[in-house]
């Protein structure tokens, strides 16, 4: 597609907030209705700011999987030429309730599975292999075909700049971390970018320790590499150096969200060529805003409130991983 800058390829879900703030999912009594999905909110949040996205996932032949294709691109910009609807499977929901609000736990609903797990080569845009970010997750390689998928899909990139690889690691889509790490790990083999956090790293690379997993993500090849350490801010590592970058203040209202809108202004930093600093710093920004507010796809934050918030606001340590 003629100007698309970023291409994403995983789950989509509509996910519903609690209207009532800790406690349990047993004592919430009404919800709010939003667009969710690591990758999804990662190509929404670029788009705000400024960016050509799209997003490649399935949705379900439902009322649910219809306001995902509408919302995707009347009210977030994201290009859903690349949604598709799976004749078989409903749209994934996500549930979540703010205890704690700043870990909140989630209750998937995607039984058999999630309809995006469907995807083939054949979901697979030509513009995949020449746009110039693609966005992967670590998700993607849990179950068929999505697994040979993706996998293919980056043997045609070849490890064209900007591939990267979110690890996102969800437990509950894997019989064990094993069976994780021997899945996800191979990927960082065919990419440029890879970001996670200290359990998603664990996983992918054997080592949450943030230096050590650096190292590790550049010996196989990663020319950028981030580790999100919560309250101790971001390694952000390449061949010439490596830096810690703090972490940004903000008093938490929702945790959810926060590491797809890092992913976006990740994405949108590397567009702009910014130095791996300054990208992680904007991005740190954007985690920090949405994680004081309550949804993740309409939270994500404009180019000019990172700007406000870079220049030094918020009162409360968050983890945007």
């Amino acid at each position: 597609m003629t100007g698309l800058e970023l291409l994403t390829v995983g789950r989509v879900s509509v996910d519903l907030y609690p209207q009532q703030s800790g406690v349990p999912l047993s004592g919430v009594e009404s919800f709010a209705k939003s667009i969710g999905g690591s990758p999804t909110n990662v190509a929404v949040a670029a788009a705000r700011l400024g960016r050509r996205a799209a997003v490649v996932t399935r949705v379900g032949d439902d009322g649910f999987g219809e306001y995902i294709r509408t919302a995707l691109a009347e009210r977030f910009g994201v290009v859903n030429d690349y949604v598709s609807v799976d004749p078989e499977l409903r749209t994934a929901l996500a549930f979540c309730a703010l205890d704690p609000p700043t870990d909140p736990p989630l209750l998937f609903y995607r039984e058999p599975r999630g309809p995006e797990m469907n995807l083939t080569i054949d979901d697979m845009p030509a513009a995949a292999t020449t746009v110039p970010v693609l966005w992967v997750t670590g998700s993607r390689f849990a179950q068929e075909p999505s697994r040979s998928a993706v996998r293919a899909l980056l043997e045609r990139r070849a490890r064209a700049e900007h591939t990267v690889l979110d690890l996102d690691y969800r437990d509950s889509f894997w019989s064990s971390p094993a069976e994780a790490r021997a899945e996800i790990g191979p990927a960082i083999d065919q990419v440029t970018v890879a970001v996670g956090n200290r359990t998603e790293c664990e996983i992918a690379v054997g080592s949450s320790d943030p230096d050590t997993a650096a190292d590790r993500l550049l010996e196989r090849g990663v020319s950028l590499a981030v580790v999100k350490m919560g309250a101790d801010g971001v390694l952000v590592a390449t061949a010439d150096g490596r830096w810690s970058v703090p972490p940004v203040r903000v008093e938490v209202v929702c945790g959810l969200g926060a590491g797809d809108a890092f992913g976006g202004a990740l994405a949108d930093g590397l567009l702009a060529g910014l130095d791996p600093v300054a990208m992680v710093t904007r991005a740190n920004a954007a985690g920090a805003i949405v994680a004081g507010r309550l949804t993740c796809a309409d939270a994500m934050p404009t180019a000019a409130e990172i700007d406000d918030v870079i220049a030094g606001a918020g009162v409360a340590e968050v983890d945007a991983a």
